[in-house]
């Protein structure tokens, strides 16, 4: 009879202590094995330091940051010099109570730092840690723990990544200003836009289209993200400011049509011929045409534009070429007295810049070439808005100093609000008085700068 047998062969269980090998963990106890100890010029906290400096871009998180900083302190001076290691023994328990943590988070921690190269572990038999010093140097005798040499042959590595993050920081918050400026600039054209009507396109679509970009630039967005931001804000900035200056050109050229109507219908009355007895001579003067050619309207209005390039290029003129006339007229010999009594041409690019303050500064355009009068006036157009200076008021300045001329006035009207002694309370006022202190011939622009320029210099010294 067949017996079954019920017998089963007993499974062999293989139990494994220790810590599991690997080629990464071999390599880090030979770099334990042949350290050298550190730099001379180096010690252990200046590699703490440059661990905390590269942070995530070294693979470092907060919690290994810190664990790191825990274990260094356990170190001695004299444990990273040639023929000593800074290990530090402590016991797993100990250090978890420290910290507040488990010690499987200990384990972690100490894991992860093993990964990015910043620690081993000399190991004892039972991987209890324990160890002792020298009473007399302090040296360690004997120690089984964390192992924290292989940090210091991460410095060269530490240094290159410091560099790149660095170079990555200062190009990150280098947008992040050029993106506050445009909105500052932003912000400011839309408030001189909402007081403006029929304008295309309308002011609601403008602010809705800033408000969809202004969102708040936070450390959390690549580089990448808010340079597509800084896109996003010069697209807008150049919109918005070519719908403002569209406006512009309109009032302007409404101002300078009045202006010039006013003047033909003066030269044209009854008085005027009575008047005219007393030309010195006889023949009545030929009409200039501004009243009448629209060539000679945009030349005018195109001088009015240009700038200050030296002495004499700041004076705007409305037209003056002698083929039209056969001698200048009265209204523009009247212009040009009026704008060398000003003393227009006297004042360079340079002195005006070195004359405005921070706040008109601010407004320059970020541009990498140098600065011109075109920049200036532009500043000075968008400041206005803060300074309450109506459009109207800017406009009228135009027409009787120019572009620079006004932008001139605006900037000793910035200075003038920010006046330690008895600052300007209403600079849209202060700003028109100006104006029509130019019409008498009574002000002196070139002499204001001066003494800008001057106060400025004492103050250095």
């Amino acid at each position: 009879m067949q017996h079954i047998s019920d017998t089963q062969t007993p499974s062999i269980n293989h139990h494994r202590g220790g810590r599991i090998s690997s080629p990464k963990l071999r390599a880090s106890l030979e770099q334990s094995q042949e350290f050298c100890g550190l730099e001379e010029d180096a010690n252990r906290y200046d590699l703490l330091l440059l661990v905390k400096r590269v942070g995530k871009g070294a693979g470092f998180s907060t919690k290994m940051i810190n664990l790191l900083d825990y274990y260094m302190a356990f170190t001695r001076e004299l444990d990273w010099e040639e023929g000593s290691q800074p290990i530090v023994y402590q016991s797993l328990s100990r250090t978890a109570l420290d910290l507040g943590v488990s010690e499987r988070q200990i384990q972690k921690l100490e894991k992860a730092l093993f990964e990015v190269g910043a620690v081993t572990w000399n190991d004892s038999g039972n991987h209890r840690r324990y160890g002792q010093r020298c009473p007399e140097t302090g040296a360690i005798l004997y120690a089984y723990g964390v192992d924290l040499t292989p940090l210091a042959y991460l410095k060269a590595d530490l240094q290159t990544k410091l560099f790149k993050k660095q170079e990555h920081d200062r190009a990150w918050m280098e947008t992040k200003r050029q993106i506050s400026w445009y909105r500052a600039q932003i912000r400011a054209v839309l408030a001189e836009l909402e007081l403006i009507e029929d304008i295309d396109p309308p002011y609601k679509e403008l602010e809705a289209a800033y408000n969809e970009i202004a969102i708040q630039i936070r450390t959390t967005m690549s580089l990448e993200n808010i340079n597509t931001r800084l896109g996003e804000h010069k697209r807008l900035h150049t919109r918005v400011i070519d719908v403002l200056e569209q406006h512009s050109q309109v009032q302007e050229d409404s101002v300078i049509e009045s202006s010039l109507n006013q003047e033909e219908t003066k030269k044209g009355s009854s008085i005027d011929d009575q008047i005219g007895t007393h030309y010195k001579y006889t023949k009545k003067q030929l009409s200039n045409k501004l009243d009448t050619s629209r060539a000679s309207l945009n030349g005018y209005q195109k001088s009015c534009k240009r700038s200050l390039g030296n002495k004499t290029d700041g004076i705007e003129q409305g037209d003056r070429s002698k083929e039209h006339s056969l001698e200048p007229t009265d209204a523009q010999t009247q212009s040009e007295n009026l704008l060398t009594a000003c003393g227009l041409q006297h004042i360079t690019l340079k002195q005006a810049l070195n004359a405005a303050s921070e706040r008109f500064k601010d407004y320059m355009p970020l541009q990498l070439r140098p600065m011109n009068w075109h920049d200036f006036v532009d500043a000075a157009y968008a400041l206005k808005a803060e300074l309450h200076v109506s459009q109207q008021a800017w406009s009228h300045a135009c027409v009787t100093l120019g572009r620079t001329g006004a932008a001139i006035c605006l900037l000793l009207t910035d200075q003038a609000t920010q006046r330690a002694d008895d600052p300007v309370r209403k600079p849209a006022g202060y700003f028109n008085a100006m104006i029509n202190r130019a019409k008498s011939g009574e002000l002196k622009l070139h002499k204001s700068i001066f003494g800008l320029l001057k106060r400025e210099d004492s103050s250095e010294v």
